[in-house]
C-alpha cells in the first residue's frame, strides 16, 4: 500500500471534515439565533474525529488481514503440481521470488514462466486491492462526514466529547508504557524460571565461579553459573564511574548555575552536553587505545601492575561519559530553586558558599538524587565500554586494576551466535536481565524514599 497516497487521502478527509464542522457550527448558531455550547474549533475537531474512526478502521483491518489475503492469492497463482512438489521452505522462497518480480526488483537466475505470470497477476491484484481499500476508506469517511454534519447543533457538547477522546488517548499512551514494562518483566520471568529448572537459584545467586560451558565431568554437565563475579564487576565499574562523575558533574553544575557569567554558561554547558551524544563504541575505543595504555604507563612509573583492560579503565571512561547526565540535570535543578530562598539567605548575612551548602543544595536535593539515579542506572546498563575496556574476565577480584566482566557483557556473550534457548547457556541471559531489573528497582525505591523524606522537610 502506497503510504504517501494513504496519508494524502487521510489529510484531505480530515481537513475537509474540520472545515465542514467549523463552518456548519457557525451556520446553525446564526440560523437558530442561539449561542453555541462549544466553540467552532471543537465542532471541527469532533467532525474530524468522526471521519477518522471509520477510515482508520478500514486501513487497520487491511493492514491486519491484507498480508494473509495476498499470500493466499500468491499461492493460488502457483500451479498445483508445482506447489505439491515444493517443501515449505521452497514454497516460501517461490512466493518471495513472485513478490520480487511484482515489485520490479527482479530475482536471481532465470525466472520460470509461472513466476512471471504470477508476478504480473500479483501486481494487478495489489493495484486493484489498493484502490478498493482507498475507495472504501474514503467512502466511509464521506458518509461519516455527512452524519457528523447533521448532528451539529448549537446544543451539541462538542468540547466535552473532544476532551473525552483526548483523555482516552492520554490514558492509552500511559497504558502503553505500563504494559510494555509488564511485558518485559513477564517475558524475563518465564524464561528465568526455565533457566532455574537447570540451575539451582542458590548456585546462581551465591555462586562464585562463572564458567557457562558444558562440562565433561560431574553430574550436571551444565557448567558453573555463579552470579557473584558478574555482580561484583558491575558494582565495581559503576562505583568507579560514579566516583569520577559525581564530583565533577555536581561541581560543574554548581559553578555554572551559581558563579559563571551567563555568556560563559551558554558556551560551556553545550560543550559538556556534547559528551552525551558521543556513541558508546567511540568511548570504548578511546578507553582501549588511549586511557588503558595511559593508566598502564602510570602504573609502571609508580611500580603498580595496572592492566590496560581493567575495571578502572572502563569505570574512568564511563564516568566521563555520564558527567553530562549529572551536570546538565543538576544545573537545571539548581536554577529552579526559588530565588526567594537564595535572597533570604544572603539577606541574613550568609555568604554565597554558605547559601549554596545550607540552602540551595538541600532544597534541590530530591532532583539531584534523581540525576544521580539516572547516571548510575546508565552506568549499570552500559555494555560497549565494558566489552572493549574491562577485559571480559568473569573472575571474582577485588583489585580494580585487573580485568573483570559485568552482567550486561555476559548477556551479550551468551546471546551471541546460534542460540536455541533450550539450555541454560542461553536462558541464563534472561536470569541476568531479571537481576539487572531488580537492581534498578531497588535503586528507584531508595531514591523515592530519599526524595520523600527531604520533600517533607523543605516543602
Amino acid at each position: 500500500m502506497n503510504s504517501l497516497v494513504v496519508a494524502a487521502v487521510l489529510l484531505v478527509l480530515l481537513g475537509l471534515a474540520y472545515q465542514v464542522g467549523w463552518s456548519r457550527s457557525r451556520t446553525v448558531a446564526v440560523g437558530a439565533d442561539r449561542r453555541l455550547h462549544s466553540r467552532p474549533a471543537y465542532h471541527g475537531t469532533l467532525a474530524a474525529i468522526w471521519v477518522l474512526v471509520p477510515v482508520a478502521l478500514v486501513l487497520g483491518l487491511w493492514a491486519l488481514f491484507g498480508p494473509g489475503v495476498t499470500d493466499s492469492y500468491i499461492r493460488s497463482q502457483i500451479p498445483a503440481d508445482v506447489a505439491a512438489s515444493l517443501e515449505p521452505a521452497q514454497l516460501n522462497n517461490a512466493m518471495a521470488r513472485i513478490r520480487s518480480i511484482a515489485s520490479g526488483y527482479g530475482v536471481l537466475g532465470e525466472p520460470q514462466p509461472f513466476e512471471n505470470q504470477a508476478g504480473q497477476a500479483l501486481r494487478q491484484f495489489q493495484l486493484i486491492s489498493f484502490l478498493i481499500v482507498i475507495a472504501a476508506a474514503a467512502g466511509l469517511g464521506v458518509l461519516a462526514l455527512f452524519a457528523a454534519r447533521r448532528r451539529i447543533t448549537p446544543a451539541l457538547r462538542a468540547r466535552n466529547q473532544v476532551e473525552a477522546v483526548v483523555n482516552a488517548l492520554l490514558v492509552a499512551c500511559s497504558a502503553v508504557a505500563i504494559l510494555t514494562t509488564i511485558g518485559i518483566v513477564v517475558s524475563l520471568l518465564f524464561e528465568a524460571i526455565r533457566f532455574f529448572t537447570f540451575i539451582s537459584p542458590v548456585d546462581f545467586f551465591f555462586g562464585t565461579v562463572w564458567n557457562p560451558r558444558f562440562s565433561t565431568t560431574g553430574t550436571g554437565g551444565e557448567g558453573d553459573y555463579g552470579l557473584i563475579p558478574l555482580l561484583w564487576g558491575t558494582v565495581m565499574v559503576a562505583f568507579i564511574a560514579m566516583f569520577v562523575a559525581v564530583p565533577v558533574g555536581l561541581m560543574s553544575a554548581i559553578y555554572l548555575s551559581q558563579y559563571a557569567h551567563p555568556r560563559l554558561r551558554s558556551t560551556v554547558k553545550p560543550i559538556i552536553e556534547v559528551l552525551a551524544g558521543i556513541p558508546t563504541i567511540v568511548y570504548g575505543f578511546f578507553a582501549l587505545v588511549t586511557v588503558g595504555p595511559f593508566l598502564s604507563g602510570i602504573g609502571n612509573a609508580v611500580g603498580l601492575d595496572i592492566r590496560a583492560t581493567s575495571a578502572a579503565t572502563a569505570g574512568l571512561v564511563m564516568g566521563i561519559m555520564i558527567i553530562p547526565f549529572i551536570s546538565s540535570l543538576s544545573d537545571d535543578i539548581l536554577r529552579q530553586v526559588p530565588k526567594s530562598l537564595r535572597d533570604g539567605s544572603l539577606g541574613l548575612g550568609a555568604t554565597r558558599s554558605e547559601t549554596i551548602r545550607k540552602v540551595i543544595l538541600p532544597a534541590a536535593l530530591p532532583g539531584i538524587v534523581g540525576a544521580f539515579l539516572l547516571a548510575i542506572s546508565r552506568a549499570i546498563g552500559e555494555t560497549m565500554i565494558v566489552v572493549l575496556a574491562a577485559g571480559n574476565s568473569p573472575i571474582l577480584r577485588l583489585n580494580p586494576f585487573e580485568p573483570t566482566s559485568t552482567v550486561t557483557v555476559t548477556i551479550v556473550n551468551q546471546l551471541t551466535g546460534d542460540t536455541d534457548f533450550a539450555g541454560p547457556q542461553s536462558l541464563v541471559a534472561f536470569a541476568l536481565g531479571l537481576t539487572l531489573f531488580a537492581m534498578t528497582l531497588v535503586l528507584n525505591v531508595a531514591a523515592l524514599l530519599i526524595v520523600r523524606r527531604f520533600r517533607e522537610q523543605y516543602e
